[in-house]
């Protein structure tokens, strides 16, 4: 009786010293379970990391998560902050982009904390697996810094990990210039795994928003079009079969710099080669100084076009353009050497037929001494008082000349026809070249630029 007594005072006596302490059926207590919550809320963050990835976790960084499983998918998308610097003489483009990439990693996946997600330091990625994702056509990077690494690290509760980055890059973009400066050319952006194979690792476009471009984004020489071509380039390699998604950026060239630098200088000196048929034919300095000029000063328009363009094989819109200008003012040059050449025939002329005269005048003179020698007549005549008398030579006659009419009209005949062909020249040139400008912008501008369209 005394027993169970003592055992009531006993537990009513703990009770009142713990609170916390309730009885259970049996006579058997245990501490309620508020106290295990607020143990789990009162968790330094520090320790909840190093249980979810430190060295007390478990956590591997050197395995790739569902390791000899099904492989990881990595989702990308890229912002764009800046493009721009497209070079065509070493035939790249340099961009400035936040890449950002999402996978999932079960091992990461965590339930004592309240937060659905946690922004860590970037110095935790050194404590997590990341894809080895790197730029295929990739030919300088940089990473950035200031203040402090351009980089972002997010852990979802289900285990889902951001990872995003701020890069400059310089990419390679191969580029066909038969139309420049009216050419459209689409340079690419290529992402690709590394070490991983297909079996490990695969690249996926972001469905919503997968390439996003800066509000007021501009390039000084090109327009970027609002459709960007998504794309898979998967890889075959001897080491196998590695993952590739691609960027296509459309960007068309706008032509106004190379109007105002090279286009209108070009015609305007070719028009003003022309000048040369309206001056007198006589003025022979104005026009060969006008002629050399003007070809020259073409030729130093054509060397400038070429200066920042690689040296390809194949003939460009531009090479077109100055070629037929040079030669335009290179045929100025000539059609006043040809002026030249015609007017002076009539000098020419008149100088071969006084010599024509010359030479049948010597042969009248030698046929006539000839003649007076046979008939016996010696060099002197006996007078009648015996002295002898030499017989008197007969003058010299002087060649004749045409008359000065025939002359006149004669040299009229020439220049008219020397004048003739500055007259057909100021028709002939401008003509030829208007026909030359409807034909290339036409070529140019509406057929291949509609075929770079369709392609």
């Amino acid at each position: 009786m005394i027993w169970p007594f003592v055992k009531s005072l006993t537990i009513l006596f703990a009770c009142f010293l713990e609170p916390n302490v309730v009885r259970v059926t049996g006579g058997v207590t245990k501490e309620h379970d508020s106290r295990t919550s607020d143990s789990s809320q009162t968790m330094s963050p520090s320790d909840f990391l190093d249980k979810l990835m430190g060295k007390t976790s478990g956590y591997d960084a050197r395995i790739r998560p569902n390791f000899k499983g099904p492989p990881v998918n990595v989702t990308c998308n890229i912002f764009i902050n800046s493009f721009g610097s497209v070079t065509e003489t070493t035939m790249d483009y340099r961009v400035n982009i936040f890449l950002r990439q999402k996978w999932n990693d079960p091992r990461l996946a965590y339930s004592e904390y309240p937060d659905d997600s946690l922004d860590l330091d970037p110095s935790m990625l050194d404590s997590i697996w990341k894809p080895d994702l790197f730029f295929a056509n990739e030919k300088g990077a940089n990473f950035h810094d200031v203040t402090t690494d351009n980089k972002l690290l997010r852990i979802f509760k289900d285990g889902n990990v951001l990872y995003s980055i701020r890069l400059t890059l310089i990419l390679s973009c191969p580029m066909d210039l038969k139309n420049f400066p009216m050419d459209v050319q689409t340079c690419t952006m290529q992402l690709e795994s590394f070490g991983y194979t297909m079996n490990d690792l695969i690249f996926e476009w972001l469905d919503e928003g997968p390439v996003q471009v800066s509000e007021g984004l501009t390039l000084p020489q090109f327009i970027m079009r609002d459709e960007k071509d998504l794309g898979y380039c998967t890889k075959h390699y001897n080491t196998g079969k590695f993952t590739c998604i691609e960027v296509k950026f459309h960007l068309e060239r706008q032509m106004g710099y190379y109007l105002i630098q090279m286009y209108i200088p070009s015609l305007l000196i070719v028009i003003l080669s022309w000048v040369s048929f309206w001056i007198n034919m006589d003025a022979a300095p104005a026009r060969v100084a006008l002629g050399i000029t003007t070809v020259l000063t073409m030729t130093t328009q054509s060397s400038g076009s070429r200066a920042s363009l690689p040296k390809v094989s194949y003939v460009k819109a531009i090479d077109i353009w100055m070629a037929v200008c040079l030669l335009f003012v290179f045929a100025a040059l000539l059609e006043y050497a040809g002026v030249n050449f015609v007017s002076r025939q009539q000098r020419e002329f008149l100088r071969l037929r006084r010599r024509q005269r010359r030479q049948e005048k010597d042969e009248d003179t030698r046929e006539g001494r000839f003649n007076y020698a046979g008939h016996g007549v010696g060099p002197c005549v006996q007078a009648k008082d015996g002295a002898a008398v030499k017989p008197a030579a007969a003058p010299n006659p002087a060649p004749p000349t045409p008359p000065a009419k025939d002359t006149d009209i004669l040299k009229r005949k020439f220049v008219d026809r020397a004048k003739r062909i500055d007259t057909i020249s100021r028709a002939v040139f401008p003509l030829a070249f208007l026909i030359f400008n409807i034909v290339y912008w036409i070529t140019y501008k509406i057929i291949r630029h509609e075929d770079v369209h369709k392609d």
